[in-house]
């Protein structure tokens, strides 16, 4: 793994990965007048194919930034795939896994103030951001786990955080999660998104113009490639020092990441974003 490491230092340092996800992270961090005051990382081999002299490899790299901004100082983490193989001792095709994308073979929510029985709750973003802490990097054994599990994720931590359920046992409608099913709204991008900017009744969303509107417990929506297909959702945990959303997120589990993801490999200039204060009644 010595190899590996000299190897690793090289790949970044290289003109050729200028417009990788490492140089737009530093990118952002100087437009943000953040500095890195240090940076730990561990690598951890998950999977090791052999076919005939070559090995493929999996690993998960966990980066972690201490970050500091004006006076603050706060601690970034993401864990994020890489694949390589080795070839008569050389690695070869060293490169980040593309983060996955979910489809739900065009399914929606399409009636968001149907009438179904739910319990009257208070969100608590308290308790939100605290189970949004404890499992950022970690699967809650009691719900399952999904290769895209993002929309899951966040679901879990506005249910912790009191979110009523409602709409079960009818896939399309309400958002809810049972022991063998759960509402496409639950564990699916696209349609949490529109989950939130449609529901009038338990949990809901309230759209606002621009990131810093947010405040610990609310959801960003991304939609990578601004094709109205809806990718991705995080639940804001922090604010930097100028009140911009730092967020937790599954699938390339990431803690305090700033909000714009702009040192995604699924980033494009294309990107869209749906900011949501959440609510419920």
């Amino acid at each position: 793994m010595e190899k590996l490491k000299s190897y690793w230092l090289d790949f970044f340092a290289s003109d050729q990965n200028k417009e990788n996800w490492w140089s737009r992270k530093r990118k952002l961090f100087t437009e943000r007048s953040a500095k890195i005051v240090r940076i730990k990382g561990n690598g951890q081999l998950y999977r090791k194919l052999r076919y005939n002299d070559e090995q493929s490899y999996n690993y998960l790299l966990h980066l972690r930034f201490l970050v500091k901004q004006r006076e603050q100082l706060y601690m970034e983490e993401v864990i994020s795939p890489y694949t390589f193989n080795m070839v008569n001792g050389e690695i070869t095709d060293h490169k980040q896994q593309q983060i996955l994308m979910q489809n739900d073979k065009g399914k929606v929510v399409p009636n968001m103030n149907t009438e179904t029985s739910y319990k009257r709750a208070v969100y608590d973003r308290h308790r939100a951001v605290q189970y949004a802490e404890r499992w950022w990097n970690s699967y809650n054994p009691a719900y399952r786990t999904f290769d895209v599990d993002c929309t899951n994720y966040v679901s879990q931590c506005l249910f912790a955080g009191g979110a009523p359920m409602r709409g079960a046992p009818i896939r399309e409608r309400g958002w809810w999660y049972g022991k063998d099913s759960w509402s496409f709204s639950w564990a699916v991008a696209h349609s949490m998104r529109w989950y939130l900017s449609g529901s009038t009744q338990g949990l809901r969303g309230e759209e606002k113009e621009s990131p810093e509107e947010l405040i610990p417990g609310d959801v960003i929506c991304y939609d990578f490639s601004g094709d109205g297909r809806w990718d991705h959702n995080t639940i804001v945990v922090a604010k930097d020092a100028y009140g911009m959303p730092l967020v937790n997120a599954h699938t390339d589990n990431s803690r305090n990441r700033y909000w714009s993801y702009e040192d995604s490999s699924a980033w494009t200039p294309q990107i869209q974003y749906k900011f949501f204060r959440i609510h419920t009644e």
